[in-house]
């Protein structure tokens, strides 16, 4: 891929990744009986930002992925108001911070395996899987520092409840949206001529 394109998919998914956060992921849910019901959607408990980030790596590249994360993360601690709960330089703080700066490697990650095997749908959902385990991987790391190291935002006794808070609890709902990302990006990479 160019460097045009690099950079054009960075911004991209940098927006992705931005507007995404306040977004609610769902699931549709079809009727039993047609007659009687309605089209209904089932929300996740979760956003759409995972996937944003998925989606760059296994579309974008690996490069572009990393470069929309960064800039991601720098927006936010500067003040601008793009993750969840705001954004300034205390943002560090928060338990949930550790999740984002995952959100780099999760994204080489993705974008690294993606584009081993351009073509193919199962390589692509893989990638995914893995760019969203290497997110909780970097989190949980994260918590677990904070616990130690800030003892009032994460007491080391309420740790295993963060951890059901920020990775056991979402994980079965972000796995959804990989598997979503992955017949997206095979769709896209068809169309695009990846």
């Amino acid at each position: 891929m160019s460097a045009t394109n690099e950079f054009l998919w960075a911004i991209i998914g940098l927006l992705l990744t931005v507007f995404s956060t306040f977004v609610q992921a769902f699931i549709v849910s079809l009727p039993w009986n047609w007659e009687q019901q309605s089209i209904g959607s089932l929300p996740l408990g979760v956003t759409c930002q995972v996937g944003a980030v998925l989606l760059t790596g296994c579309v974008g590249g690996k490069n572009a992925g990393v470069l929309s994360q960064i800039a991601y993360i720098f927006l936010g601690l500067f003040g601008l108001p793009v993750f969840a709960q705001g954004g300034s330089l205390n943002y560090w703080q928060e338990p949930s911070f550790g999740y984002l700066l995952g959100f780099i490697p999760g994204a080489w990650l993705c974008g690294f395996i993606a584009s081993q095997a351009r073509q193919k749908l199962e390589c692509l959902a893989w990638s995914a899987v893995c760019g969203l385990f290497m997110i909780h991987l970097c989190g949980l790391v994260y918590l677990i520092g904070l616990s130690f190291l800030n003892p009032t935002t994460v007491p080391l006794k309420n740790l295993p409840e963060f951890i059901m808070n920020y990775s056991a609890n979402p994980l079965p709902s972000q796995l959804a949206i990989a598997c979503a990302v992955a017949v997206a990006a095979f769709i896209l990479r068809k169309l695009l001529f990846y």
